[in-house]
C-alpha cells in the first residue's frame, strides 16, 4: 500500500494507523493476496463480533423500554450484510478494497465483498487503538441506520410503541379489552378498546382480536399526540377494507 492510498484511507475512515499493516491487511482481498491469511478473511471474522457488541450496547442504552425481542430484531437487521454494504457503499470504503482483476472487471461490486471491508475496517482499527476508537467510528457510520430500522421494525406495531410510551411518559402499562364480536365464526370481527391508567381511548373493530388491538392502540397514540392523523387514517382506512371483506 503506497502513502497515498494509506492517507485516502485514513482520511476517510477518521482514523490515523499506528500499524498501517492493519489497515492493508483489512483491505486486502482473497483474490488478490498471495495466501488466505494474508487477505481481510480472518479481520472479517473478527470485525464481525466487534460490530455485534458494539451495536448491541449502543441499542441496549438507546432503547430502554425495548423488550429482548425488540431488540435482537432491531440489531439482527442492523448488523446484516445488507446493511453493512450500504454502509460500506454510501461512505466510500468499498473504493479502497484491493481486489484481484477477476472481480475489478465486474461492472458491479458484489455486496457481500462490501459488506466484508467494513467488518474487516472494524477489526482493524479495534485491534489498532481499542474499543472506545472503533466504537465512535461504528457508531458515526451506524447511527442514520439505526434510527432508520428501529422505526421500520416498529413501524406496523403499533402496541409495541404505545406500550414503550405509556410506561416511558405515563408510568402505566395499556390494557386492553374486547367490547364486542360480530359475524359467522368463520368470519368474525371484533371490537377492542385500550384503557392506560384509567383513561379509555376509542374502541376499534379489526377482522381478528390481533389487528383490533393493534388499530385501538394507533388510535390511542393518536389522541396523545405521538402520531399525526393522516397517518392514522391511511392504517385504519386499510383495517376497514379487510373488516368489509369479512362482512361480504
Amino acid at each position: 500500500m503506497n502513502t497515498e492510498t494509506r492517507q485516502r484511507a485514513e482520511k476517510l475512515l477518521g482514523h490515523t494507523f499506528n500499524h498501517p499493516d492493519l489497515l492493508k491487511e483489512a483491505l486486502t482481498h482473497a483474490s488478490v493476496a498471495d495466501k488466505r491469511l494474508n487477505s481481510n478473511e480472518r479481520m472479517e471474522f473478527l470485525g464481525d463480533a466487534v460490530l455485534d457488541l458494539i451495536i448491541c450496547e449502543a441499542l441496549y442504552k438507546k432503547f430502554p423500554e425495548y423488550l429482548e425481542g425488540d431488540l435482537t430484531k432491531v440489531k439482527s437487521a442492523v448488523v446484516s450484510r445488507r446493511t453493512c454494504a450500504e454502509v460500506s457503499n454510501e461512505t466510500g470504503l468499498i473504493d479502497l478494497l484491493i481486489i484481484g482483476k477477476g472481480i475489478s472487471n465486474r461492472e458491479e461490486m458484489p455486496s457481500s465483498l462490501a459488506a466484508a471491508v467494513y467488518e474487516s475496517i472494524v477489526a482493524a482499527i479495534y485491534l489498532d487503538a481499542g474499543f472506545d476508537v472503533v466504537k465512535q467510528y461504528v457508531l458515526r457510520t451506524m447511527s442514520a441506520k439505526i434510527d432508520a430500522i428501529a422505526s421500520n421494525t416498529h413501524q406496523q406495531n403499533y402496541k409495541a410503541v404505545l406500550q414503550q410510551f405509556a410506561q416511558k411518559s405515563l408510568g402505566a402499562t395499556p390494557i386492553y379489552q374486547l367490547l364486542d364480536e360480530k359475524g359467522p365464526d368463520h368470519s368474525k370481527c371484533f371490537e377492542v378498546c385500550v384503557s392506560i391508567d384509567g383513561r379509555r381511548f376509542p374502541s376499534a373493530w379489526g377482522p381478528n382480536k390481533k389487528m383490533a388491538e393493534q388499530k385501538a392502540a394507533l388510535l390511542a397514540l393518536q389522541e396523545l399526540g405521538v402520531f399525526d392523523a393522516s397517518a392514522v387514517e391511511q392504517v385504519i382506512g386499510e383495517i376497514a377494507e379487510e373488516v368489509d371483506k369479512h362482512d361480504e
